[in-house]
Parts: C-alpha cells; sequence; structure tokens
C-alpha cells in the first residue's frame, strides 16, 4: 500500500535547499500532496505531505534524506499519516477561507495573541501567516512607519458578524486596524476604488473652511458634524450650510485649493492604483471645483459632487442642482461600475460619514476610513491608524512589490 508522510525540515535557510531535497524526493516517484515554506529571520521552515508508493521505498528514501539533511545541518521529522487523517484534511480542503490582516504602525505579541484567540474560539485555524509591510519598525511609536501582518484563516465560522465585531472590539482596545473579508476570487482582483473627498481624501471639510472665511465657521462646523454623525439629514443640512456662505467672494473660495492637504498616503495608493490599472472615482457631498483640482492633481477618473453656486464674484447661497447625498453615491456608484463593466463585488469604497453608507454597503469591500463610531460599526471594514496606503495591504499589495517596482 501507499504511505502518507509529512516531513518538516528546519534549520538555517541556504542557496539550493530546495533543489537538493525535492531531487531526492524525484528518485522515489514520491507524489507531493502539499507543501509549505516559510523564512523567518534566514531560519527555514519546510513541510511536505508525501505520497510513497510503496514501505520498501520508504525506509530508502527516509535514508538518503537523513544523509542529505546532515550534510546540511537540517533537521527532519518524519509523521505518518493514518487514512483517517488523511480523509480528514481532505475534507477540510472545502472549508470557508478568511483573510485577516492586522494594521498598524507596530505589532506586538499582545496584539497578534488577541487576534489569535478570537480566531481560535470561532473554531477556526490559521492555515498561514505573512508580513505585507517591509521589516517592521523597532521603534514602538514610529510615526509614520506602517506594519502589516496577514493570516489566512480556515473554518466554518460560528458568525462572522460576531467575529466582526470582536475584532473592531479588539482593534480600538490595541490601537491597531483589523480588517477581516472572505477569501474569494474578488480579493486580488477589485478593479474600482470610490472615494468620499472631504475628510477622506483630504485633511478636513472645504465646506467648514468656507465658512471661517464667511465668518460663520462655528454655525456650520456644528451642521456638518450632526450630518456626518446621521443626526440630520444631509439634504438638508446641506442646504442650511450653503445658504450661510451667501456673499463670501469668489477670490476667497480658490484660495482653498492649496490650503487644505491630502490625507496621508493618498497619493501612493492613487498612484499605485493607476499602474495596477484601477479605476479610481471621487464621489463627494462637498463641492466641484476642489473635487475637479484633486482629478488634475491625482488623475482620478471619475469625479461627482456638488456645483458651489456663484453669480457675479460672489456666492449666492443657493442650491440650484440635485444634491449628492448617501443615496445619490451608491446609485452614482452603480453607474460608474455598470458603465465600466464592473462587478459591485469588484468596487472598494471609501468614506467616513453617515451619507458614505450607503455606497459602503453596495460595494465589494466598503473601509470606513478614520470614520465616526456609528460608521466603523456599521462598514464592513474599518481603518483608522494608518494612512490610505494601508488599504493597499487589504488587496494584497505588499510593500517589497512597490519597492522592487512590480506587483505579484
Amino acid at each position: 500500500m501507499n504511505e502518507t508522510v509529512l516531513i518538516h525540515f528546519s534549520g538555517q535557510d541556504a542557496h539550493g535547499l530546495n533543489a537538493a531535497l525535492t531531487a531526492i524526493l524525484a528518485e522515489y516517484d514520491v507524489c507531493v500532496l502539499d507543501v509549505g515554506q516559510a523564512v523567518v529571520h534566514k531560519t527555514l521552515a519546510l513541510g511536505l505531505l508525501i505520497e510513497v508508493p510503496d514501505g520498501n521505498s520508504f525506509f530508502l528514501l527516509k535514508e538518503a534524506l537523513l544523509a542529505k539533511c546532515s550534510d546540511l545541518e537540517l533537521q527532519v521529522r518524519f509523521t505518518f499519516i493514518a487514512r483517517a487523517g488523511l480523509d480528514e484534511w481532505i475534507a477540510a480542503q472545502g472549508s470557508d477561507r478568511y483573510i485577516v490582516t492586522i494594521l498598524g504602525r507596530s505589532i506586538s505579541a499582545k496584539q497578534l495573541s488577541r487576534v489569535s484567540a478570537i480566531v481560535a474560539a470561532h473554531g477556526m485555524n490559521v492555515d498561514h501567516i505573512e508580513r505585507l509591510s517591509e521589516r517592521m519598525s523597532f521603534a514602538a511609536h514610529a510615526p509614520n512607519s506602517n506594519a502589516c501582518v496577514e493570516f489566512m484563516v480556515s473554518g466554518d465560522a460560528i458568525s462572522e458578524a460576531e467575529m466582526r465585531a470582536e475584532f473592531l472590539a479588539a482593534a480600538q482596545d490595541l490601537r491597531i486596524d483589523i480588517a477581516f473579508q472572505r477569501e474569494s476570487i474578488f480579493r486580488r482582483n477589485r478593479r474600482l476604488f470610490a472615494f468620499d473627498m472631504d475628510s477622506t481624501l483630504i485633511q478636513g471639510e472645504v465646506i467648514d473652511e468656507l465658512a471661517k472665511m464667511a465668518g460663520v465657521g462655528d454655525q456650520v462646523v456644528e451642521i456638518t458634524a450632526a450630518a456626518m454623525r446621521g443626526e440630520i439629514d444631509f439634504k438638508e443640512s446641506f442646504t442650511q450650510r450653503v445658504a450661510l456662505l451667501r456673499g463670501l467672494p469668489e477670490d476667497r473660495v480658490y484660495e482653498l485649493l492649496d490650503a487644505i492637504p491630502l490625507v496621508e498616503g493618498a497619493e501612493l495608493l492613487i498612484s499605485t492604483l493607476k499602474m495596477l490599472g484601477y479605476k479610481t472615482a471621487i464621489l463627494s457631498g462637498g463641492f466641484t471645483f476642489f473635487a475637479r483640482h484633486l482629478q488634475s492633481r491625482l488623475g482620478i477618473d471619475y469625479v461627482y459632487a456638488n456645483e458651489l453656486d456663484i453669480v457675479d464674484g460672489v456666492v449666492t447661497g443657493l442650491v440650484r442642482t440635485e444634491i449628492v447625498d448617501g443615496a445619490k453615491k451608491a446609485e452614482l456608484l452603480g453607474q460608474i461600475a455598470e458603465q465600466e463593466n464592473i462587478s459591485l463585488e469588484q468596487v472598494v469604497a471609501i468614506g467616513d460619514g453617515a451619507n458614505d453608507l450607503p455606497m459602503l454597503g453596495i460595494a465589494g469591500m466598503g473601509i470606513a476610513f478614520r470614520a465616526k463610531p456609528l460608521v466603523r460599526q456599521s462598514a464592513g471594514h474599518a481603518v483608522s491608524i494608518l494612512g490610505l496606503d494601508g488599504l493597499l495591504y487589504l488587496i494584497g499589495v505588499r510593500d517589497r512589490d512597490l519597492l522592487t517596482g512590480r506587483i505579484l
């Protein structure tokens, strides 16, 4: 009878180890059922699940591997797998698979332990762990460093909603971001990123800055905050705020174009998306004059926002066109996806306010970015610690891909 054996090699990594070991396996007509390898700090761990044609072959194979491992200064362990164990492993291949992504300025053992405990408590298994960021900083609180570790886990989740809630609570306690997504054909095949603008792509709210210029800053900020929390209908709040801008000179309006900076990581994210061939869109409850400025600066494909009505060089305070509210954002997102022949499963939507929830809800991946508590709890994913470039990890892009100029 054929024998099934798990062989585990460990030791100092070196050039040519795989070639040397698999050459011996090839001599004995071995079938490889599963294989996995990791190298951590130049230390190799390699596992192979093999099927050997008959018992005599395995005895000779084992002797050959022991001799080779002695030469290579590797440790080797052999474990026979019973038929029942093999059947159990085969059955598990049909289990659901998920990706758990941990993002922070640095990552500690305490954080990894908390995430691992949540996975285990829901009856799931960690199959693979990979660091997507470059070498992690030794500084515990490096202000602009990125750290990212990705877990691939499998099993039948007891409750995805409960797991998401536990990950969100852990992220808040530990000051990290944790994304939990089902592994699917769409995960690495996103094709459209749609952004809110104010407090998502840029560090502030354009209408609040215009209000300061008009001397009504406190009034407008209060209305804006209530709208973003979902306490006031967005259309009503927008109309109230625009009315307070009446009489503001046009030349003051355009002073804002270079006054509000981009959010950390915005340029890197969008330039990488463009390099990868993604489409990008701004769907904003703010103003077109600023959104078009960003379109020109960043190369955004689509822009939809509200027109600031200006007549005879001054802001009228009137709203003459349809307001882009939450429902309109979702509608526009669907139109863009249809125009580009893109499934909504291939769409990533990013926003921070309650009026972004409709588009976050229909996108394959909806991300609450540095968002209000209501939005963080309602969205599928929440990122608050890293900049926008941290979203690249969620679609599987690694730092080393960017550093070498290639995306794998």
